[in-house]
């Protein structure tokens, strides 16, 4: 196996979207980096069981729930 197959795993801070800081390994940039979240697990809906409204650009939204409102959506 080839010394340099793979990249080098060091610790970097992250920055939450709330100003929180968390130290976390990666590969993204060097050793002590900070790297800033637009969109973390502390406010993404995925992770916060989808609490947050969808914002409906261009109808999409309803066009979708009334093509499908007879299956329980």
């Amino acid at each position: 196996m080839k010394a340099d197959t793979h990249p080098d795993y060091h610790m970097i801070d992250v920055k939450m979207t709330d100003g929180t800081i968390i130290k976390m390994k990666s590969t993204w940039g060097s050793e002590g980096d900070t790297l800033s979240l637009d969109v973390d697990p502390t406010v993404h809906p995925a992770w916060t069981g989808g609490g947050a409204r969808l914002l409906d650009s261009g109808g999409r939204v309803s066009k979708f729930k009334k093509k499908y409102e007879g299956l329980g959506f």
